[in-house]
């Protein structure tokens, strides 16, 4: 607390230090070539520009301090450089051509390097190029990143799932937050719109250093949309249409940057009907979703700070069979409502050799669920909607009075889960070859209960922890180490009350084995309390159709992985592969005693050793002058068992992705891309005693797109399809598997967005 005060003391103060610029020159460094609009950034201050036709650039207002100098242009090796400044007033760079895509900043780690650079290995793609493979959503998207899938609702709900683990297990950060939103729920979804979302970060094992509990199994980063360059001011809007659920999304954006300001802003509107399987519609799988972003930002000599806030509201169709087939978007019941406010302050004060930088969120979920025994309207009147619907009558006059009778409903189950978290990190000063990071975090979590079912109960969550962590930079070598202790403390209004205590450990080697080959070795400990629902759960989970008792005596979840990336790369190929061993003590997981309540299963909180073992590997060919042809291979596997050998529930069955990508441009097209992607599942065998197997199966995908000048602005089409075949499948980690539900058939997406 002293800590804090003494900060804002030192934010409020009037800031006195002398102001400084740095200017340079960017050439090829074979031809001598002048290189202009080479992407000039000073990650650290989060402040860039361009340069001229020349080659050259200038930055002004930029306090004294160490920070990093990345450099990039498409066709050339990123370039990051350590600079001080005022000892450095001008820069001559030098840049190789290269094939190799160009690399960016990685964010979710604490040194912020590029990847070339770090000791842990961190998956990060752009949401643009997910969206563009066809993805309809964040959820689906990132499942195109090798090592990570989703627990799927149909097409509205989803959970990121890293190498086996999801739920509790991996942390979901947004707006450089941790996002709370009941997680736990298996037909829980993000509750986060891509839109407003430039990247996506994942780590792939346990952060536990870094982000303390429920990190087990790893974090999913996702990076806002940058504000302007200074002096600049851009505006967008943008459609999509789905031809599967005939849905859409639409969306409009503005951002400006003048002075020691910044701001922007940016709406967006989803809907879709159920989707089609090619056999059947599945009922009630339609939603609307509505999201809202903002964030305005001040820099000033030594000290930046931005605000940024999300709104987003989603009412989801609960999927329970096969029943009325129609094209309308109105969700029946069951269905849920979720709003979910996101407010985020991050903030940096630049000293002459380091910094200190404070994270603070605050995330208000509401989450109600509707039932039919909760539907407080007339009989007739509500058999009346029905019959209207199955006949299809008069479509838009029956939208209406459904949305009439949803606002009569009163909720079966409401829950307010108000988080506020806090993280402060202070950069200490280079010594020698150390870079060192110290930090505290915590947060302070209340779950209220409003409903008349209680899947949860009324309870207080407060989390602390302390962690340190260094970068240590050898010739042949490079090192990170850490140390973490956190607490846990969960209070019950039952007068249940426990503490959680955890000490971990992180080490990690980088080294370049030969001019073209990197070897990352990472060991790290991590840790998860229980949480909620599994200390106290007792009674009907309607989302899984199971009466769930949890164990008030459950201890952490506590593992050891070890995790092993080599990776090559030259002029015409990159290599890749990434093995995991994941041993889990007092792993928690469900399991049916054979005794049903209320005709409902009854599944128990239990624990048992567990161990997931897998990796990645992959291949991307681009040769050499061919640089427009890409040739890109991947195949991931996960293993998860518990200690008597039976398998693990819900592990992604093993996957095979190829796809041929073609870049080119055009005098009047730019950017223009086309490829066919075949991605194909196994069948999944290893099941838990109460799974069953799943068959495997071929996705055909491709698409295309480009940007041109339209009314003298720049617009961007794109145009893909997925399941091009229409094949009929289920995935193995589909909740509505088993029904024998099928998942989506084909779909064609057409997409426009236009600069203003």
């Amino acid at each position: 607390m002293r800590l804090l005060l003494n900060t804002l003391l030192l934010l409020a103060m009037t800031n006195v230090f002398a102001q400084n610029s740095l200017t340079g020159l960017v050439l090829d460094n074979t031809t001598n070539e002048k290189l202009a609009f080479t992407n000039i950034y000073l990650s650290d201050l989060e402040k860039g520009t361009v340069t001229d036709e020349n080659g050259n650039f200038n930055l002004e207002n930029l306090p004294s301090g160490n920070y990093k100098l990345v450099i990039s242009i498409l066709g050339y090796e990123t370039k990051s450089i350590n600079i001080n400044i005022p000892n450095l007033q001008y820069i001559e760079i030098r840049l190789e051509s290269s094939a190799i895509e160009m690399e960016d900043i990685i964010i979710s780690t604490p040194f912020h390097k590029l990847q070339s650079e770090n000791v842990m290995k961190v998956e990060r793609a752009a949401v643009e190029d997910l969206n563009a493979s066809g993805a309809v959503n964040l959820t689906e998207g990132i499942s195109n990143i090798a090592g990570v899938e989703s627990v799927t609702t149909g097409l509205s709900i989803g959970k990121p799932v890293i190498r086996g683990l999801s739920s509790n297990r991996v942390l979901v950060y947004t707006q450089g937050v941790r996002l709370e939103n009941q997680q736990f729920g298996s037909e829980h979804g993000m509750g986060v719109s891509s839109s407003g979302i430039e990247s996506v970060e994942v780590i792939k094992g346990p952060a536990s250093l870094l982000y303390g509990s429920d990190a087990l199994g790893g974090v999913l980063y996702l990076n806002p949309e940058k504000f302007a360059p200074q002096g600049s001011s851009s505006g967008d809007i943008s459609g999509n249409y789905y031809s599967n659920t005939q849905g859409f999304n639409t969306g409009a954006g503005y951002k400006a940057s003048e002075n020691n300001f910044k701001f922007l802003f940016r709406g967006s509107l989803t809907e879709h009907s159920d989707y089609d399987t090619k056999d059947y519609r599945v009922t009630n799988t339609r939603f609307r979703e509505q999201d809202f972003k903002a964030g305005i930002g001040y820099q000033a000599n030594t000290f930046k700070t931005e605000f940024r806030y999300n709104m987003n509201n989603s009412k989801l169709g609960i999927p329970e069979e096969i029943g009325v087939q129609s094209t309308l978007k109105t969700p029946l019941l069951p269905y849920q409502n979720i709003t979910n406010h996101v407010f985020s302050s991050k903030s940096t004060v630049f000293f002459n050799n380091s910094k200190l930088d404070i994270n603070i969120g605050y995330i208000y979920n509401d989450r109600k669920e509707f039932e039919d025994e909760h539907h407080h309207h007339d009989e007739e009147e509500e058999a009346h909607d029905e019959h209207e619907e199955e006949e299809h009558e008069d479509e838009d006059h029956h939208e209406e009075e459904h949305d009439e009778d949803h606002e009569t409903l009163v909720p079966s189950l409401q829950m307010k889960l108000k988080t506020a978290n806090y993280d402060v990190k202070y950069t200490l000063p280079e010594f020698g070859k150390f870079e060192t990071i110290v930090g505290i975090q915590g947060m302070n979590q209340v779950n209220t209960n409003y409903g008349e079912e209680q899947l949860i109960p009324d309870a207080t969550t407060n989390d602390f922890g302390v962690m340190a962590t260094s970068h240590i930079h050898f010739e042949a070598i490079d090192i990170q180490l850490g140390a973490r202790y956190d607490n846990r403390n969960i209070s019950v209004v039952s007068g249940l009350n426990r503490d959680f205590n955890s000490f971990n450990g992180a080490l990690g080697f980088k080294t370049n084995v030969s001019t073209n080959l990197t070897a990352r070795v990472n060991f790290a400990t991590g840790f998860r309390a229980p949480n909620l629902a599994e200390l106290t759960s007792d009674g009907i989970h309607h989302g899984s159709n199971r009466y769930e008792v949890g164990n008030a005596d459950l201890n952490n979840e506590q593992n050891f992985q070890t995790d092993i990336a080599l990776e090559f790369k030259n002029e015409h190929v990159e290599f890749f592969v990434n093995g995991f061993y994941n041993k889990v003590n007092d792993y928690i997981y469900l399991s049916p005693n054979g005794n049903t309540i209320d005709d409902t299963p009854v599944f128990d909180y239990i624990q048992n050793d567990a161990k997931l073992y897998g990796g990645e590997v992959g291949v991307h060919i681009h040769p050499h002058p061919i640089h427009w042809l890409h040739i890109e291979s991947s195949f991931e596997t996960v293993t998860g068992k518990q200690a008597n050998d039976d398998y693990l529930p819900l592990i992604p069955a093993n996957s095979l992705s190829n796809v041929l990508r073609v870049e080119f441009e055009r005098p009047w097209l730019k950017k223009a891309y086309t490829f066919v992607k075949l991605a194909s599942t196994f069948s999944q065998n290893n099941v838990s005693a109460f799974e069953s197997s799943t068959n495997g199966y071929n996705l055909l995908s491709a698409g295309l797109g480009g940007s041109f000048n339209l009314f003298n602005n720049e617009a961007t089409l794109s145009i893909s399809g997925t399941n091009l075949t229409n094949k009929t499948y289920i995935n193995h980690l589909s909740r509505l598997k088993p029904d024998g539900i099928f998942n989506m058939g084909r779909n064609i997406n057409i997409g426009l967005k236009y600069q203003l």
